[in-house]
């Protein structure tokens, strides 16, 4: 068997399609249907059913989707206790986080990240949903909310306060009735910061909707309207002032999480020490130090 086969298995039964198959994957259709009839071939047994606008796992198929499952898991723990057995000087650490950390913490700061360590090349993934840990996806995660994955060592090493901001000179800062605000966009999922924002809007009027807080940051500046900003951010910037809301705040922490497998890597814990100590130097380190589990 060719074992590369079952990767192509994997992705159909995730997509749903030969089409969504080889846009994951990053190759053509022609490929993906030649590598799932190559397994087939092998096995000598049907696995996807091929219909007009979907690919279905038969039912032998989704018994092997199983079973790629536990080799996928496999070699996945093989490849990260691989990388936190390497003595290493240099190398990448990536790190994902949510992109108003990303911009306004981890960006601002990479020179004195790097400083420390010259030779580590440290990726920031700016994202705004969670990725995998034990796939691989990132050496290092800074999360707005306690780990998903049971697996992830994770620990608490700050907390965001949230409150409402205006630019200097928006005429209605006086008058809470008349504020404007500025809000997420319908393609956003439901998150804690989204639900907190529109409970504060009530019945006011949403004047423009943005997708996400570095944006609404900069519509904030802009003065056209009130926006619910990490504190950490509202309070240094020069072009806002914060508005007496009278109304509950909102206060996230701040989680840094890694593998097991990855706890005796040296760059990945030295960046996260380093991290952690940013994060400790700045406003963001209010109700640090509770661990989830400790590493």
């Amino acid at each position: 068997m060719n074992w590369e086969d079952l990767r192509y298995f994997q992705a159909i039964a995730e997509a749903g399609t030969l089409s969504g198959a080889a846009r994951a994957l990053g190759v053509d259709n022609a490929t993906v249907s030649r590598r799932l009839t190559s397994i087939e071939e092998t096995l000598k047994i049907r696995l996807v059913d091929r219909l007009a606008r979907e690919s279905r796992l038969t039912a032998v198929g989704k018994m092997v989707l199983e079973q790629v499952a536990v080799i996928e898991a496999g070699a996945l723990a093989v490849e990260r206790i691989a990388l936190a057995a390497r003595s290493q000087e240099h190398g990448k650490v990536v790190i994902t986080a949510p992109p108003i950390l990303a911009r306004h913490l981890l960006a601002p700061n990479l020179r004195s990240l790097s400083q420390r360590h010259p030779l580590v090349q440290l990726s920031i993934l700016s994202e705004s949903q969670i990725v995998s840990l034990s796939r691989l996806d990132a050496d290092l995660a800074l999360r707005l909310s306690p780990p998903i994955e049971d697996t992830d060592i994770a620990r608490k090493i700050g907390r965001m306060e949230f409150g409402l901001y205006a630019a200097l000179d928006y005429p209605n800062a006086g008058q809470p009735a008349a504020w404007e605000f500025i809000a997420y966009t319908g393609r956003q999922a439901d998150f804690a910061h989204k639900r907190w924002l529109y409970e504060v809007i009530g019945e006011r009027r949403v004047v423009c909707e943005v997708t996400d807080l570095s944006n609404q940051y900069e519509a904030a500046c802009s003065g056209i309207g009130v926006a619910g900003l990490p504190c950490f951010i509202g309070d240094e910037a020069p072009r806002l002032k914060k508005l007496s809301a009278g109304q509950p705040a909102l206060s996230l922490d701040v989680w840094i999480a890694l593998h097991p497998d990855r706890r005796h890597d040296s760059l990945v814990r030295n960046t996260m020490s380093q991290i952690e100590e940013l994060v400790g130097a700045s406003d963001l380190a209010v109700g640090a130090g509770d661990d989830h589990e400790a590493p």
